[in-house]
Formats: C-alpha cells, structure tokens, sequence
C-alpha cells in the first residue's frame, strides 16, 4: 500500500508544472544575501552560465556558492555525503556498500586535517564560499531547493540539510583522487591475472608501454642535482621489481567487489583519461598559442563539470581574480579553464601512488621486520535510513587500513557483494585466509592521498596566476590526483608540468603486484619525489605538445618511478599527427581534432579479418564493408557497427574461456596493445579455446566464429540489411541521474534520466566516447567537456558541457548542452565584460 501511494503521488507531481519549476533559481532581479559586503552582479547567458562581478574575493566566493547551490544544491548535498560515508542516511541500504569503503579509507578525517594546512587566503575563500551556499539553504525550504527532496520526503526522510562548511569542499577533492588514483585496479588485476594463467602469460595481457612507437609527453631532459632540467641529456636507472607476495587471492578478490562498489563520482574503468594539448604561434594561423582540453570522465546528470566566470571588477592584490572554466559544484574557484593572462588544461598523469601490501595478521596484531606490532583501530558508526545503525571496526597497519577487512564488515551488514567468478575459478592457488596456526593474510592499502596536503591551496593559485612562474609555483601544492598540465600564455609561451605526491619506493618494491608488508624492504622510503624533479618543459623546439595519459617520459633517462601503467599511447600518437601535419591551426582545426575518429585497432585488425574465408552471401556481408572502411567511427557508419561487434566477439571468444568475468577485456588501449602483439601469432595458445577437448583453435578459427556471430548479432539488434547499421544506432549516451535516477521505479526514473544521444567514437579514439565489450555497446565515459583557447583573443575560446549548468529536471539548462555535445558543436565562451554583458540574458543583483 506505501508503494502504491508514493506512485500515485509521485504520477501527481509529474503533472504539476507549479512543484517541478518550484526549485527553479532565480536569475534576474534582485536578492539580499546574508554576509555580503557589496553588491554583486551575475550575469548568464542562454545557457544559463553565471558570470560573477564583485569588488572583494569575499564576496566572489560568496557567489559563486551561492550560485552553485542556487543551480545543483542536491547533487553537492549528495556529493557531501558520499565524501563522508554518510549515503545510506539519506538512501538506507542502497549506500551501504560506498559508506563501508569510505568509512574505512577516512576520506573526511583526512579533509578535516587538510583544513589547518591551507593558507589563510584558501581558507578565507572556503568559508566565503560556505556562506554563500548556507545563505541559499536559509532562503529555501526543502522542496524549494530540489525537486529530489520532494520525492524523498514521500518516501519518509525526515531531514534538514546541515550548513556548508569548508571541510565538504575540500573532502571533494578525496572523491577526485580516489576516481583518479592511477594503478590500483591494475595492481589488482595483474595479480589475479598471474594466480589463473601463471605470470608468464598475464604478462601478454598487461604489456609494457611502447616507447619505439609511441612518443613520451616529453622527450628532453632528466634530473641534474635537485631538479628537472629540459636540456640534459644523460639518462638515469629503472627501479627492481620485486616478487609477488605469496596468497591472498581470495583477499584481492573480495577486496576488489567491494572496491566496485563506491560509486565513481568522476567516473572509473579502463575510459577514464583525458586529451589536452598545446602549439605554439608558429603552428597556428595567428600567431598566437591555442590550448584544447577534454577530460574522459563518467557519464551522468548533471554532469561533472559547471561553467563559471569569476570577475574582480578592480583585479587587484586585494581582489585578484578575472578567471573563467569548469569547476565542480561545491568548490570555490575554477579548476580548468583561463584567466587574463594564461591557460591551462589538465589530463591525468596516473602516478602509481597506491600500494597494496599483504600483511600476516593475528588477532588484532600485524607481522613486521620480525616483530607482532598492534593494528591501530577505529570505530565508526553508519546510520542507515529506514534500518539500524552499522558498526566496524577499521584496522590498519603502518602501511594504511585493512581492506580485507570490508567483505567481512558488508556481509555482516547484509550487503550482497558481486561474484566475478574468480575464487572458483583460482581455486586453492595462493588461497587467503585463515592458516592453520591462526595467522590471517590480509590486504591494506597504502595512498597518498590519505596523508594531509594543502591541494586546496593550488587550485586558487592557478586561478591567480599571471606567467608561467607563478603557474609552476600554484602547482607545487597540487599532491592528489597528479595530473598532466599543459600551459599557454598571452605572451605566447606553451608548457607543461607534471603534478602530484608520488613516493619513492625501496628497491624491493615498483607497486606492480601486491608487497610483502611483514618486509621492511618493501615500504615506501617516507619520501616523495620533489617537485622540481618532476618533468616539466616550457617552449620546446617542436612548438607542441600533447598529453593524453601516454608516458611522461622515458625511464632510461628519468630515474624516479612514476608507473609503469601508462596508456598505450594510441590517442596521444594521432593527436600528434594531425597537430604537426598543419602549421596554420584554428579553433575551427583544434575543435574538430577533438572529434577525430580514426581507429589505430581498426587498421590494425581490418587486413586479418579481410583474409578471413566467410560462406558467400548473408555472413560475407559484413566483411564486405570492411573493404572500403576508413577506419573512422562515426555515427552513421556501418562499417564501424560491424566491426566493434567484432571486436567485441574477438576479446570475449579469444579470452573469454581462460579469464573469470571480472578480468576479462573491456576493449580498451591496454587490449588494443594485447591484441595486436598477439594477431601475428597464428597458433599462439591465447587462440585456443580450452573448453573444447577434441579441436585446437588458431587465429582464424576465432576470427571467422567472430565475424558470423558479430552478423547474427546486427541482425538481431538493428537490421538483416547491412546498408542499415550504424554505429551510432548501437553507440549510445543515455545519462542517468545516480541517486533516484536508479530508483528501479520507472516513473521516477523517467523523472530524472535523458538518453537516446547516437554518437560516434569510441574506446581509446581520441573522440573517446568509451563503452566496455564485456557489458555492450552504450556509452560508459567520454569527453566530460571541450574547450578550445586561442590566447590572442580570449573571446574566440570555445566550450561545452557534457550536460548543462542545472541539475533541477526539467529547466532548460538540464541537459541543453548534450545536444550540442552530440553533434560536436560547441558554445561561444565570452570572456570580456562587454562580450559578457552583449550575451547575457538575464542580470542577477545580490545585494547586503
């Protein structure tokens, strides 16, 4: 009966166009706010995107939180709660399994102690901007700020949102560093991947990066005494690799489904990545630098990302700021974007910065250096809507907390976690657990992250910077996530410098595999690679240069470790080719390099299948549009459908049978290397279908079994006609709101949630509209935003957003950007007041 009454009104409020618009902001007019000390103006185009004018950093901040609430209050309150562990009191059972990881890793303690790190300046712009946001809550009530809150009122949340304060800021950038946090699915998977086939053959899978075919970001240079010097010349050493700690594979295993389960607040898997890059005047039709952006992030709504400029109307030491880009909603300042004087673009750098160690446990003691050393413990206490509280215990080490600990801790709590597969398949290989005489093997996790670091201090830093001085000082706060940096100024200078807390390990330990943690040779040293000893390289002679998660640089002549988990390099190789094959690059060019499909495993793959002897007529249809194929993945292509069903066919049929569900091939760059070191092997063993007993499988067997199932397949999902497949009709974007948007009631979720977008690219393009072969077609990452800068007039920049600035359902500004998206287009990024003031359509006045 509670069921059907939620339904019946829920149905009531999808008619009711008074309750939808109730939480709508405010745009024109005039408000008072609480804590301001002059009047601020904010202005927004048709795209609702604000423009904040004020006379003192204070009141800026206050703005900008209060224009964040004002357009995505819910989405920061529920951001805030899954910061700290606190989901399941607003959703009950549903946010159990994300609040156990989060508990155990202390995301908010670890905020909580950043706080007293950061300059007076960030703090005094945190708590302007929690004031602003606590201003908005005052003037609202529950139903006023979120059309969610209404619907969880009916289901029986008793709630108050509690005041904004600094410390849900900066527990946001934990959620960054966590979805951003390089190796540690690789660490896990390459250890599970040796404990099924032996380590000799998971090397297949997880193959070195290929520095002959693929340049490093940056090809000059190497430490000389402290620091990173572009012009040396000499190389350094690699660091040993240590040996797989024995056991724990049920551990890594149980600690990987629980790990699956904090949900991805940026996005998580193999599409998470990044373009940027940046020329020179002598390779543009201007003069001038032009910088590109496009974080590959997850899907969701709203997205990740909102536009905002913040403008000192006397930019000035006291009121320093005239800035504009993407942040996050619940984060003063712009994170990417450009000031008056330089622009920057970010890709993840994915340092290995996360170790896991296998400990020997007994009782509440942990083996080390010969010693039984006590676990430090902590109770945290978890309150679950709608059921009792949920309490642990998180045990940890010197190294960090235990993560084998949260199987047990969510089974207890009744959370059911998901079986891949792997522990029946391993068997009793390296088998964890309790051993005979009580020890216990145990896996805890070392991150950078959980060590306290005024990152906060950098991202306003940035907004400030005037030169490339000043931008290499901002960034020597940033610890976590690393990141690439590519830079340009109105001076014409380019740059790039690598960021982040990477620490340098012993000898008996590169973070590849699991480490012994009873050895004292396998911790970390203490220590972290200096900031000036990290790559960094301003004006280099070839006017370019392009990151897009590829290595950093050689290891032969770069000494400390950074990972060697890199991306394979595919989309950095053609960003490359396409930037130096024109030296008269516009905005125009920069945007539709962006959109490039082009598919470096289409080439290769395309000749062997080619070959391939088919029956004549129904299945030999598909390979026919193969041989005009261009290798491009655009939306209406056939060919590009054809093939990625292929693809698709090809991984699952070629690993399918000696791999367990969670370590199979979701299809990107790491299994385009795979694969095209393994295609010219004919009779290698990876071909072999183990499951058959009287036939050993080649190379074409399984490319001839993929290509009839890949044309049964498009048959059955979109014609018997191959003139009527396109790529775009089985690659779609449908995005998803993560909180009542996976409700499971269908009316609910149609509140919420937009789909249907048919686009092109795909898995490591550097269009990168990524999608996992092991789960389907539909989009799972992809370019969060794209902005392009020409640095001689700021006015001519581009951008947009994956979805819009708002997060209320139904306002125009919800998902008006995707189509625009979709198509490739972008928006007109007014920078000057003028242009500004020329595009607004809407003046906002908040006065004290």
């Amino acid at each position: 009966m509670g069921v059907l009454l939620v339904l019946a009104l829920v149905a009531g409020l999808t008619t009711s166009v008074v309750l939808v618009r109730k939480s709508w902001p405010q745009t024109s007019g005039e408000l008072t706010l609480n804590g301001l000390e002059g009047e601020v103006r904010v202005v927004r185009d048709d795209a609702g995107i604000p423009q904040i004018y004020a006379d003192s950093t204070h009141d800026l901040m206050l703005a900008q939180g209060f224009v964040a609430a004002q357009d995505r209050f819910f989405e920061m309150d529920v951001r805030r709660h899954a910061t700290a562990g606190r989901l399941s009191e607003l959703f009950g059972d549903a946010g159990l399994e994300s609040d156990l990881v989060v508990r155990t890793l202390g995301w908010r303690q670890v905020a909580e102690e950043e706080l007293p790190l950061l300059k007076p300046a960030t703090r005094s712009a945190l708590d302007a901007y929690a004031q602003g946001v606590n201003a908005y809550m005052e003037s609202q009530s529950l139903s006023e700020m979120s059309l969610e809150y209404t619907l969880l009122d009916l289901t029986g949340l008793d709630y108050k949102p509690e005041k904004w304060t600094a410390v849900d800021s900066i527990a946001w950038l934990k959620a960054m560093a966590w979805d951003l946090r390089g190796n540690l699915d690789e660490e896990i998977g390459r250890a599970l991947t040796s404990a099924v086939v032996g380590s000799e053959r998971a090397a297949d899978l997880y193959p070195a990066y290929p520095y002959d075919q693929h340049a490093p970001i940056v090809e000059q240079g190497g430490i000389a005494g402290d620091r990173f010097d572009q012009e040396l010349e000499t190389g350094g050493r690699r660091l040993q690799r240590p040996p797989l700690a024995p056991g724990a594979v049920r551990a890594l295993s149980s600690v990987r489904a629980v790990l699956d389960g904090v949900p991805a607040l940026l996005g998580k898997g193999d599409g998470i990545g990044s373009n940027a890059w940046v020329v020179d005047g002598d390779h543009t039709d201007t003069g001038a630098p032009i910088l590109a952006n496009d974080p590959h992030l997850g899907i969701s709504l709203p997205g990740v990302w909102t536009q905002v400029g913040l403008h000192c109307r006397s930019v000035s030491a006291a009121c320093p700021y005239d800035v504009a880009g993407f942040s996050f909603s619940g984060v003063p300042g712009v994170v990417i974007g450009h000031n008056r004087d330089i622009a920057w673009g970010f890709t993840n750098l994915g340092p290995d910065v996360t170790d896991l160690y296998v400990e020997r446990v007994r009782g509440d003691t942990w083996q080390y250096d010969g010693q039984q050393l006590p676990l430090t413990l902590r109770k945290e206490t978890i309150e679950v809507k709608g059921g009792d509280d949920v309490e642990i215990t998180v045990r940890s080490t010197s190294h960090g907390p235990l993560l084998s600990d949260l199987a047990s801790s969510a089974a207890e709590a009744g959370v059911d976690l998901t079986d891949d597969g792997l522990v029946d398949q391993v068997g009793e290989v390296g088998t964890a657990g309790l051993d005979g005489d009580g020890e216990e093997h145990a896996i805890s996790l070392a991150w950078t992250a959980l060590t306290p670091r005024p990152t906060a201090d950098a991202l306003l830093a940035l907004d400030r910077a005037s030169d490339w001085t000043e931008f290499r000082a901002a960034l020597e706060d940033f610890a976590a996530p690393g990141q690439n940096v590519v830079y340009a100024d109105t001076q014409g200078h380019i740059g790039y410098q690598a960021t982040g807390l990477v620490p340098i390990r012993r000898a008996g330990n590169d973070g590849r595999l699991p480490a012994a943690g009873w050895r004292r040779d396998t911790d970390w040293t203490g220590r972290y690679i200096p900031y000036d000893e990290l790559p960094n390289v301003l004006d280099p002679a070839s006017g370019i240069i392009a990151t897009a998660n590829q290595a950093v640089i050689d290891p032969g002549r770069y000494a400390p470790y950074l990972t060697s988990d890199w991306d394979q390099g595919y989309r950095s190789d053609r960003i490359g080719k396409l930037l130096a094959a024109d030296d008269e690059l516009s905005v125009g060019t920069m945007s539709a390099i962006q959109l490039d499909d082009w598919s470096a495993i289409g080439e290769v793959l395309t000749p062997y299948l080619l070959e391939v002897d088919l029956p004549r007529g129904y299945y030999a249809a598909g390979q026919r549009l193969l041989r005009s194929w261009n290798f491009r993945e655009g939306t209406d292509s056939a060919a590009a459908a054809y093939f990625n069903a292929v693809w698709r066919q090809v991984l699952h049929r070629t690993f399918a049978d000696e791999l367990p569900e969670g370590l199979r091939p979701d299809g990107g760059d790491r299994w385009f290397s795979v694969l095209a070191r393994l295609l010219p092997r004919a009779r290698a063993s990876w071909w072999d279908d183990v499951s058959t007993d009287d036939k050993v499988e080649r190379r074409n067997d399984i490319l001839r079994a993929s290509m009839i199932a890949a044309r049964d397949e498009l048959t059955a999902l979109e014609s018997p006609d191959p003139d009527e497949w396109s790529w775009g009709g089985l690659h779609q974007l449908d995005l998803r709101s993560a909180t009542l948007g996976e409700s499971g009631i269908g009316i609910v979720e149609r509140l919420f949630n937009r789909g249907g977008w048919k686009v092109g690219g795909g898995s490591s393009l550097v269009n990168a509209t990524s999608w996992d072969a092991r789960e389907g077609y539909g989009v799972t990452t992809a370019p969060s935003m794209r902005m392009v800068v020409p640095l001689d007039d700021l006015d001519a920049a581009r951008w947009v957003n994956l979805t819009g600035v708002s997060g209320h359902a139904f306002h125009p500004n919800y998902t008006d950007q995707t189509d625009l998206w979709a198509r490739g287009e972008t928006l007109p990024w007014a920078f000057s007041e003028k242009r500004v003031d020329e595009a607004g359509e809407d003046v906002l006045l908040l006065k004290p």
